[in-house]
């Protein structure tokens, strides 16, 4: 077996079967008071690869610093081969305000590469290229909807990329999509570096729960197994064949006023089904939502009170959807495999929906 040489990062040697927190130090704020980007490195004791999972790229997105926090109680670096590098806030500075933005307004994932000596943004997005994804050869990233929006537990790959569907599957989300990559963000860099990404959405921001907590913990887990860098199950024996989609639709509200929802993320629709009313502040005039497509639901906003045309509900189109609802009863089931040529409708980020 080849010996394991230690894992250099910040100008220190990390020994094999060891872990070491990490501060890199990003820049000083009004009140000059310093500020850091927290790391955990796990180098195991076996040779394998280095991946990297983040979380709270966007500061309010705090659904995966509660997946690092059971994943780094869990991963043992004597028992590990490979190195996991372990980021719980990206953003601190949106973590800390429960914003989603940097202080300048910046949206930090709009902002790869980054350069060391630009906006905070910038720094940010160059420090954490430079010392975090540089080193490794995968990543996994970890999102949730936007406030008062929730996502079903899913995975968004690049287009055309037969491992990413390989991981994605044996990450085992109830959802598997491929999605755009946008200039500047983190997805759009590692690509043009040869790094492999997967991006998890669930759930909601400022929020916890535990089906997305779950589900984003057993995924690592089963990535991690089928990488050989755990001794584990990979699930993928569990998955079975995945329904397949070509296509994703926003359902908007035809009317402002109070909405009334009968369906929520994970059911199963036929054309034609109710999805919610929405009706006047007296309760008048109601109007109906009915899905266009069969499908899945795999977004829904929760806030009750909305304007016309606020995005309500997001369809996965599958011809088979009471399959894939079925099987959402458990974490490690109901993958929704994506065609080749992409989605008729682009995937936006939560926010940029309304």
């Amino acid at each position: 077996m080849d010996q394991v040489q230690p894992f250099t990062i910040a100008g220190e040697d990390i020994a094999p079967g060891t872990t070491r927190d990490l501060a890199f130090p990003i820049t000083t704020l009004a009140t000059g008071t310093a500020s850091s980007l927290a790391v955990r490195v796990l180098h195991g004791a076996r040779p394998g690869p280095a991946i990297f999972v983040s979380a709270a790229i966007h500061g309010d997105e705090i659904v995966g610093t509660a997946v690092i926090q059971r994943l780094a109680q869990e991963i043992d670096p004597q028992a590990l081969a490979g190195t996991v590098l372990l980021v719980p806030v990206a953003n601190i500075f949106g973590f800390i305000t429960h914003s989603r933005y940097l202080p300048d307004r910046r949206d930090l994932n709009r902002s790869f590469p980054g350069s060391a000596g630009g906006s905070l943004a910038g720094q940010l997005a160059n420090i954490f290229y430079r010392e975090i994804v540089g080193r490794c050869q995968l990543g996994i990233d970890i999102h949730t909807a936007a406030i008062h929006r929730y996502n079903l537990p899913q995975i968004r790959i690049a287009a055309g990329n037969k491992r990413l569907v390989e991981l994605a599957m044996a990450f085992g989300a109830p959802v598997i999509i491929e999605s755009p990559l946008r200039d500047g963000s983190l997805r759009d860099l590692a690509q043009k570096k040869g790094v492999d990404m997967l991006l998890m959405e669930a759930g909601e921001a400022l929020r916890f729960d535990r089906l997305s907590i779950e589900t984003g913990v057993a995924g690592v887990s089963r990535v991690l197994a089928h990488l050989g860098m755990i001794e584990a199950d990979d699930g993928l024996t569990e998955v079975g064949i995945p329904a397949r989609a070509n296509r994703s639709v926003w359902v908007r509200a035809p009317r402002g006023g109070v909405t009334h929802r009968v369906r929520k993320s994970g059911d199963p629709v036929r054309k034609g089904d109710l999805l919610a009313c929405v009706a006047g502040l007296f309760g008048e005039d109601a109007q109906e939502l009915v899905s266009p497509i069969d499908g899945i639901i795999i977004g829904h906003a929760t806030l009750p009170v909305v304007h016309q045309g606020d995005a309500l509900f997001h369809i996965a189109a599958i011809s088979h959807p009471e399959r894939v609802g079925a099987r959402i009863d458990t974490i490690t089931d109901a993958i929704l495999a994506s065609e080749p040529e992409g989605f008729a409708e682009t995937l936006l980020d939560e926010d940029e929906v309304v």
